[in-house]
């Protein structure tokens, strides 16, 4: 009986530490933002876009807007089991230049510093995708104008 219940107690203790490591958290890191130590080396108004490469590099994504400055984006998601991932630490980085490519100015934003920005999604309904032949036929029957159809 002992041998048994030992080994019984193993199978507890081991579902019981499988349950208690899949509870825990687990952390991604997405996105690069240059140290400070390297943006220390940039003095805003002295070097250019080409220094910047040379020093920290370009990002990894071009601006969305187009307007020539650099964003530097990292973020860290927290997963926890079966709940949605969340965003425990965001930061941004950005480098403007002015016209003669000289670095304008250095911002660095933090998760605490954003706006939440409702998407809306405006897509108008399609009737005729879903609807078959015979659908079609008979929800244009009420728009008919009969003195169109007898040359009225």
């Amino acid at each position: 009986m002992s041998a048994s219940r030992n080994r019984v107690m193993s199978i507890v203790a081991a579902l019981g530490l499988s349950a208690l490591t899949a509870c825990s958290a687990t952390y991604r890191n997405h996105g690069y933002v240059p140290p400070e130590d390297d943006l220390q080396q940039l003095v805003v108004g002295v070097d250019t876009r080409a220094t910047v490469d040379d020093v920290v590099g370009p990002p990894s994504v071009g601006g969305v807007l187009g307007d020539g400055n650099y964003y530097y984006v990292r973020k860290r998601v927290r997963e926890y089991g079966m709940f949605r991932p969340e965003v425990v630490e965001r930061q941004v980085l950005a480098i403007s230049f002015d016209d003669t490519d000289a670095i304008a100015n250095i911002e660095r934003f933090g998760l605490s510093d954003g706006n939440i920005v409702p998407l809306s999604r405006r897509v108008t309904d399609s009737s005729v995708v879903d609807n078959g032949f015979l659908r079609q036929m008979l929800n244009n029957i009420g728009n008919i104008n009969p003195a169109d159809a007898f040359g009225g």
